[in-house]
């Protein structure tokens, strides 16, 4: 008998390609579906062809395509949607395409899983976006930070009590896709999950300005570019390891049965907050100086404040965040410095100079 076969849309981006190594290392077998269209993903395929071999199966597909994500769900008991476009910047410009991306792609998904004999269960990635921009909290100013003014999200952070006021585009197809994942459960029965999350990062991450800025941040400190702030850069945002959350993968996992058709807020929490202006001052501790900064406008959509309240999930769970932010920063940095100077040295043999 064969054995079972985890899917993983987006498999091979940052957070796809670091839970892939994860099951690959425990020796289940991992169908990635990936249209390779984010800068930096064949270099994390490549990793895990070189790391796990023949466990890893690779379909080169776009989930818009439903003949090919019903495909890749034959033989499948898991499916981890993380498939997606991430960028709000990128909706404002071109909503058809992120709907089409985000929401049908999505509704593809669900619908190859429940054409299935026996569905696989569904975990999906959304976002913090769902709540909107927050612009209902009373926040004061704190040295280099915003802070609410309310005790008790101070204390515990935003919780999926929160209504959802989906803003931008982006919000709207992510909140689209959210919601239907809830809803399968409820009119379909199966087996389902949503994470909204916050900011995640750690090794594998090629972050850019719409989308990763820790990692963004260091790359720019990394190759002597300025930094563009938007806004004033005293927003707040809770950041989590990728390791600590794909722990909190593999306990949903295990769960799911008992907590399908719920979203669960999914990030560092109020033990791990950092400002825009605090991350350059650990920047600058890890590289020996402050990158440059200037600053623009606050963009459509952004948050001043916002930290996940995981109460719940942790309660269901026994899950916590293990990984300090100024740690994972560090290990970041590290992580992206050997990769920056790699990069700078193939260059350089490139081009004749030793």
């Amino acid at each position: 008998m064969s054995q079972p076969i985890t899917l993983i849309t987006g498999g091979a981006g940052f957070i796809g390609s670091n839970l892939a190594h994860r099951l690959l290392s425990l020796g289940r077998q991992v169908r990635i579906l990936d249209n390779l269209s984010r800068p930096g993903v064949e270099q994390n395929l490549q990793w895990l062809r070189q790391q796990h071999g023949l466990l890893l199966e690779f379909e080169r597909a776009d989930v818009r395509d439903a003949a090919a994500v019903a495909q890749a769900c034959a033989g499948v008991t898991q499916v981890f949607h993380f498939a997606a476009q991430v960028a709000v910047t990128t909706s404002l410009e071109q909503p058809r395409e992120d709907f089409a991306i985000n929401a049908l792609g999505t509704l593809n998904v669900l619908e190859a899983a429940r054409a299935r004999p026996l569905p696989p269960a569904v975990i999906m990635t959304s976002t913090n976006k769902v709540y909107g921009g927050l612009e209902d909290l009373d926040l004061a100013m704190q040295g280099q930070r915003y802070l609410p003014v309310e005790q008790a999200i101070m204390a515990r952070g935003i919780s999926e009590a929160r209504p959802l006021d989906f803003h931008s585009p982006y919000g709207c197809s992510k909140g689209t896709a959210d919601q239907y994942v809830v809803d399968y459960a409820r009119s379909y029965g199966l087996t389902t999950l949503v994470f909204r999350m916050s900011c995640i990062y750690g090794p594998r991450q090629f972050g850019t300005e719409d989308q990763g800025w820790v990692a963004h941040f260091i790359l720019r400190a990394l190759r002597g570019e300025r930094i563009t702030l938007y806004g004033d850069g005293m927003q707040v945002r809770d950041v989590l390891f990728v390791d600590d959350l794909v722990d909190a993968f593999l306990l949903a996992e295990q769960h799911a049965p008992r907590l399908k058709g719920r979203a669960f807020n999914m990030g560092g929490g109020p033990a791990n907050t950092i400002s825009l202006l605090d991350l350059l001052d650990r920047i600058a501790q890890l590289h020996g100086e402050r990158p440059g900064v200037s600053f623009d406008a606050w963009r459509t959509g952004d948050q001043r404040y916002y930290v996940s309240d995981t109460g719940a999930f942790q309660s269901e769970t026994g899950w916590k965040a293990k990984v300090a932010a100024a740690d994972g920063i560090g290990q970041l940095y590290q992580w992206l410095a050997a990769q920056h100077g790699a990069r700078a040295a193939a260059q350089r043999v490139a081009a004749g100079v030793h």
